[in-house]
């Protein structure tokens, strides 16, 4: 028995799912049958019944589940433990953040100065990551707080705040596009174009958007983060079609805005681990990220929806 077992074990129990359980625990989905297996046959015990293609636990197995719990929640708090004597000594909370790059470059120094000078007993951690890793960060319990799409991808998230906002074209000051009030696709013909990555879910909704008007975008470079479109387009490189709240909070760098046609709705927020109550500062370090984003970034880059506002958009960025 070891501790990945046990972590597919309560992964499965929570979900249902060996899918669902892979993707919270940010493996494949052979992996964690693999890992089941191999704890049923340690244990000695039998857990799972397969019924028409599917996994259902046993009684057993279902007896087993608090204990499983608890020993991944002593491992969880030695590990808290550790990062705090790692990040401060005993009498120090230590909070982790992830954030996208560009969240994380523009609007975290400030907060971060703030936060800590009016919690001198804190200590922050604030990590990059893409929304994919995000989720299974806060799901792995490595952060505490991160902002992911919504809907998540994955099960067993809380999403606290929600925001929502949508696609804008990007290009220097100066630019001819900056003269239109809003730009589609037949205005970027023969212009050259820095787009996020093909594995992106935006730039299926802006390949899509092009092939709908049966017109191919000239695309001078990829990239994988709004900050590097940003910067890309302030050279003059090429437009770009990015976040809008993104591309605000990046608007230093030298950058004009104009809304994108047909429009592309996006939904993210700030999520925690469901069913755990999160550190009582974490709502405050949320609201000041908030506020600095507004600051930033403006007060119209984005709209603050309720939690379960199910009529939001659901496009991640």
């Amino acid at each position: 028995m070891n501790f990945k077992q046990l972590e597919a074990f309560l992964a499965f129990m929570t979900t249902g799912s060996t899918i669902e359980a892979a993707q919270r625990l940010g493996s494949s989905q052979p992996a964690v049958s693999r890992l089941l297996s191999q704890f049923e046959t340690d244990l000695g015990v039998p857990l799972f019944v397969r019924r028409k293609g599917r996994l259902h636990p046993t009684a057993e197995a279902e007896s087993l589940l608090p204990d499983v719990q608890n020993m991944i929640s002593d491992a969880e708090s030695l590990q808290r433990h550790v990062n705090q004597l790692r990040l401060g000594g005993q009498r120090r909370t230590l909070i982790r953040v992830q954030l996208p790059s560009t969240v994380a470059q523009s609007v975290m120094p400030a907060v971060v100065e703030s936060f800590l000078a009016d919690h001198p007993d804190v200590a922050l951690e604030v990590l990059v990551g893409t929304y994919e890793t995000s989720e299974v960060a806060v799901l792995g319990r490595e952060a505490d707080l991160a902002l992911v799409r919504s809907p998540p991808m994955n099960s067993g998230l809380s999403m606290m705040r929600r925001l929502a906002t949508e696609a804008v074209c990007i290009m220097p000051p100066g630019h001819p596009l900056e003269a239109l009030d809003e730009i589609g696709p037949a205005d970027l013909i023969g212009v050259d174009l820095v787009l996020l990555g093909r594995q992106r879910s935006l730039r299926l909704q802006i390949d899509q958007a092009f092939r709908q008007g049966r017109m191919m975008p000239q695309i001078k470079a990829e990239v994988h983060s709004v900050e590097m479109a940003c910067r890309l387009a302030a050279q003059g490189i090429g437009v770009s079609i990015v976040n809008g709240l993104f591309a605000r909070l990046c608007l230093d760098m030298g950058i004009a805005c104009r809304p994108f046609r047909p429009r592309i709705d996006y939904c993210v927020g700030m999520a925690t681990l469901a069913g755990q109550p999160p550190h009582p500062l974490v709502p405050e370090l949320v609201q000041r990220i908030l506020d600095a984003m507004a600051r930033r970034a403006g007060p119209d880059a984005f709209t603050l929806l309720a939690p379960d506002d199910a009529a939001a958009p659901a496009a991640p960025a």
